[in-house]
């Protein structure tokens, strides 16, 4: 049985898991918008970025695929903390990192306990929170993209402009530090989900797992978001500098006004998915990223304003878009296999982002002059992935919704 939260305590719960996965976005989209500087800092190709981004992906998919061998055999809160402080240590690493290869390793170090961390914060949203706030927790948890965008990402660019590009990754550790000590007090105590798992084998729930044919159809629904998006994030920070003629002290407005646009949008949207019905929201904000989707990858020289406009809008429906469809994807799962099944996603997510990074990667060149050629193409595969899953949605059958919402249209 879920346990049971006050309203106070399930606020500052969800603002800590928000808090946790602040540092975690936060270490992860930094390397995006630092793509110029590393390029430059040690000689490196559109394509050889591409590698680095790729390798905290792959091994974030290879280490979600072993947790969900014991993930459930596990207290949520100890496992939680235990990861995350692994985690801001490997973040501290890729700061100290004194090369190319040694900063590759550190990603991969720090994706491989991301992508447990990340796992673990939505399975545990998934345990204590009724169906029926479900996406309105998420939007919460969520909006710790919006502060990463709005407040990590620019400050982390301006720490790196004024001292150098370590100087985000050491942040990042410092957050951890403090997220984990409030985490410590405030994160409850799971355990309801153990003595079943205890007495299986380590790979029976994974086994499990895959033979629900809803788990599978889940699966590949969150493989196609995330491709559909990762496929064109990576290099938006390298295209707005070579071919939008942005200067690389003018990124972090990118961040900061995009961030802020998300950070009420990603609420709004929650609430919207709850009322309204989570496929429904999910189709409309899916479709409508089509647009920002396309724009992006083939709008030439702008002035700032309007890319800032392109780019805002961007962030608020191609991110907008995972606040229904994480719901909806935690809902899939057999709520006895949920961390399993979590960790798995995160696997599938992870991997999902790993080969979208590396075939972008492979599609962008650069020519003589610096420019991006390519990302037009990008674009093209981002929108055939998007449309997938929007028609794909509604073969997946959601476990454990307590409370039918009415289909109706939207007001």
């Amino acid at each position: 049985m879920q346990p049971a939260l006050t309203p106070q305590h399930e606020k500052r719960l969800l603002l800590t898991l928000a808090g946790i996965q602040f540092s975690h976005i936060l270490d992860f989209m930094i390397m995006m918008p630092l793509g110029p500087i590393l390029i430059q800092t040690f000689a490196i190709s559109t394509h050889q970025f591409g590698l680095l981004v790729a390798s905290y992906s792959f091994s974030a998919a290879l280490s979600g695929l072993l947790a969900a061998a014991f993930v459930d055999r596990f207290e949520r809160k100890r496992l939680l903390l235990s990861v995350f402080i692994l985690f801001g240590l490997a973040s501290l690493a890729c700061g100290l990192a004194p090369g190319y290869a040694t900063l590759m390793v550190a990603r991969a170090l720090a994706g491989a306990f991301g992508g447990v961390m990340g796992a673990m914060v939505q399975t545990i949203i998934g345990d204590v929170i009724p169906f029926e706030r479900r996406a309105a927790a998420s939007g919460i948890v969520m909006s710790a993209f919006s502060l990463s965008t709005i407040a990590g990402v620019p400050i982390s660019l301006w720490l790196a402009n004024w001292l150098n590009w370590r100087a985000p990754f050491v942040l990042v550790a410092l957050l951890t530090v403090l997220f984990a000590l409030i985490g410590q007090q405030v994160l409850p105590q799971l355990r309801h989900h153990i003595s079943a798992q205890k007495r299986a084998h380590p790979f029976v729930p994974m086994f499990d797992v895959l033979r629900d044919a809803n788990h599978l159809r889940a699966l590949l629904f969150s493989a196609l978001i995330i491709f559909s998006g990762f496929t064109v994030i990576p290099y938006i920070t390298l295209y707005a500098v070579h071919n939008i003629a942005i200067t690389q002290h003018d990124i972090p407005f990118i961040y900061l006004a995009g961030g802020a646009a998300t950070f009420i949008s990603a609420r709004f949207i929650g609430r919207r998915a709850d009322r309204h019905g989570k496929v429904r929201v999910y189709r409309l904000v899916a479709l409508a990223a089509s647009l920002p989707l396309l724009i992006v990858t083939h709008i030439t020289v702008a002035p700032l304003w309007l890319w800032l406009i392109c780019t805002t809008t961007f962030f608020v429906l191609v991110s907008g878009r995972m606040i229904p469809a994480m719901a909806i994807i935690t809902s899939a799962a057999q709520p006895r296999l949920r961390g399993t099944f979590m960790s798995l996603n995160a696997t599938v997510q992870s991997l999902a982002m790993a080969l979208a990074s590396t075939l972008a990667g492979f599609i962008i060149t650069q020519n003589r002059a610096g420019d991006l050629v390519g990302y037009g193409t990008v674009g093209y595969v981002a929108l055939l992935a998007n449309a997938v899953a929007i028609w794909f949605v509604v073969r997946i059958t959601m476990h454990d919704q307590r409370v039918v919402v009415p289909d109706v249209a939207l007001k």
